[in-house]
């Protein structure tokens, strides 16, 4: 399940600046832009309305708590057809072949999923994925999970039942012929059956990956619910995600009340944040 919102082109995203520290605790970011973020303004009073941190520049200080400041690149323009020609990227020295469809909001790639792609290739050293059980929930077009599988992940990549046949074609195209541990592409409706089809005995994974999953629709408190019951202890939540409606940013408080939640990095042209979660030690 991803973004609904259409652009007239896409955002590749490339790392500026190495890794800073960041800080321990997240508030309430309302830097609203657009006539849509206009109505968090409305809604929440000044005095409540306060950034997690300082933007970072790329010659921040490497002892600056502020998030790493990741710079937009446009250069991506869609066609006017129900299917996309397919779209290619490098990541970790591999081409990626990715066929989208306007038909699904899941079968187009976002914003976030360029963030967090170019993340884990740039930070494999922060974010070792080698051999790690890695859980993607509305995976679109796979490309997060792609990536994340050449890193050497064992993958599981879900999304709704209308998506899976594009997103299983692109997985498997682009891993077929790869020397990796062979993903698998499952169903997962937010918040229904985990415990049946992901009972707890058996699946646990050390990464879940989300991108543009958060935006204007109803299944924010199942999405919250299904972070919460794949997020143990010593899992990690990594979150990409394009900030403009007044829900994202709701959303992002009843996180940081239930996880350890730290900002990693921002792209400040688009509005997307990349932020860090895990399960509170009590």
């Amino acid at each position: 399940m991803t973004s609904p919102e259409f652009f007239g082109k896409r955002s590749f995203a490339t790392i500026s600046a190495q890794q800073q520290p960041v800080p321990n605790k997240i508030r309430r970011v309302m830097d609203c832009q657009t006539e849509e973020e206009e109505t968090c303004e409305e809604q929440y009073e000044a005095e409540n309305c306060t950034c997690s941190s300082k933007r970072a520049s790329s010659t921040a200080e490497s002892h600056s708590d502020s998030p790493v400041t990741l710079k937009i690149l446009q250069n991506w323009v869609p066609r006017v057809s129900h299917y996309f020609d397919k779209e290619h990227y490098l990541y970790v020295g591999h081409q990626i072949v990715i066929q989208e469809s306007i038909e699904h909001f899941g079968a187009v790639v976002w914003p976030g999923a360029l963030a967090l792609s170019q993340y884990l290739e740039s930070n494999q050293e922060q974010f070792n994925l080698k051999d790690k059980k890695v859980l993607e929930i509305g995976a679109g077009t796979g490309l997060v999970s792609i990536v994340a599988c050449i890193l050497g992940a064992y993958v599981t990549a879900t999304d709704l039942p209308e998506v899976l046949e594009n997103l299983s074609y692109n997985i498997s195209r682009n891993t077929q012929n790869m020397n990796m541990h062979k993903p698998e592409v499952r169903k997962l409706v937010w918040g229904e059956g985990l415990n049946e089809d992901f009972p707890v005995s058996t699946y646990s994974y050390d990464f879940i990956l989300a991108t543009d999953v958060v935006y204007h629709h109803a299944a924010l408190d199942p999405l919250l619910a299904t972070m919460v019951y794949f997020c143990k202890p010593g899992t990690v939540l990594l979150w990409a995600n394009k900030f403009r409606f007044t829900a994202d940013y709701e959303f992002l408080e009843k996180l940081c009340n239930i996880f350890n939640t730290t900002i990693l990095a921002e792209f400040p042209e688009s509005n997307v944040k990349l932020l860090k979660a895990t399960v509170r030690e009590n």
